[in-house]
């Protein structure tokens, strides 16, 4: 019988609300700050100067409490869906209240990524999750230094391109950070849950994640680039969750949840080829210009 009145319901809820705001305040803040091309955490510390980012990461930091606790019953391929749900709370307050101009592709692209996510809910069956095995936990560990290395390389990539890639690789990462969330959040002892290397694994892939978006939101379009962390994210933690957490779809409604599924992923990859760039400004140069040279190159906008 479904649970219904699974408290998941209410953290999910206000987990996309929190991420919406988060997004917004964050890509405000991201817009004032010189683009990097180097993978360098330090554009953490500079972000973390502005009130504005310090507000979003607050935002961020509630929904991802929220996130882990609806992950505590609820199936991941729902909970990493939803999160993209958030990109219609930021589109609706960038309009109220930054006056970004929405194309008419990336309005009919938003609702029908609400329309995904309606889907998913209808078909999702809340339940605890199963224990991951050492050899996941090791993948999972490992993938921390894979997706290190291409950032590394990803932070050269300009404009739209730059934040689909960036954003994307952030998503792996926050997916990553939910397959390690969701049998942690089952614990219930104090002293497993701060000796579960489940834990710090779930901290590592947050923070590498928060800077990859960071510099991916630098490179002009918001919604761009949270679609494709969305896209990216959203992925490998349904198959993992379903394969090896003991996820649940209610009896009969499989598909519903492959076509909610199937819409939400092509919503933000569809958001990620039309939303424009809501913002401009200057690039930091890669190198220092010759003072006895005659051509003096001056920092470009994206």
């Amino acid at each position: 019988m479904r649970q219904v009145a699974s408290s998941g319901w209410f953290f999910l809820a206000a987990m996309i609300l929190a991420y919406g705001v988060a997004n917004l305040l964050q890509s405000a803040a991201a817009a004032k700050t010189t683009v990097h091309h180097t993978f360098d955490p330090g554009l953490l510390l500079r972000l973390a100067g502005q009130r504005t980012y310090l507000l979003g990461l607050g935002c961020q930091t509630l929904g991802f409490v929220l996130a882990f606790l609806a992950r505590r019953d609820l199936p991941l391929f729902l909970v990493q869906a939803s999160v993209a749900a958030g990109l219609g709370v930021t589109a609706l307050l960038g309009v109220l209240i930054l006056k970004w101009s929405l194309p008419t592709a990336e309005v009919f692209l938003l609702a029908l990524l609400l329309a995904g996510i309606t889907a998913l809910v209808i078909a999702a069956e809340p339940a605890h999750s199963r224990r991951l095995g050492p050899v996941v936990v090791v993948l999972l560990a490992a993938s921390v230094l894979v997706i290190g290395v291409c950032g590394i390389f990803a932070v050269r990539l300009h404009g739209a391109l730059g934040s689909v890639v960036l954003g994307s690789l952030a998503g792996v990462d926050f997916s990553a950070a939910a397959i390690a969330a969701r049998p942690l959040a089952n614990e219930h002892s104090p002293a497993g849950f701060l000796t579960n290397p489940l834990l710090y694994l779930l901290i590592v892939h947050s923070l590498v994640g928060q800077l990859l978006l960071g510099l991916a939101m630098q490179r002009g379009s918001t919604t761009a680039a949270v679609a494709a962390m969305d896209a990216a994210g959203a992925v490998p933690a349904a198959i993992v969750g379903l394969l090896l957490l003991g996820d649940r779809i209610a009896e009969g409604l499989f598909w519903l949840a492959a076509l909610g599924f199937v819409v939400t992923l092509a919503a933000v990859i569809g958001l990620t080829r039309y939303a424009e760039p809501q913002h401009h400004h200057t690039t930091a140069p890669t190198r220092r210009p010759d003072p006895a040279s005659p051509l003096r190159t001056a920092p470009t906008g994206h």
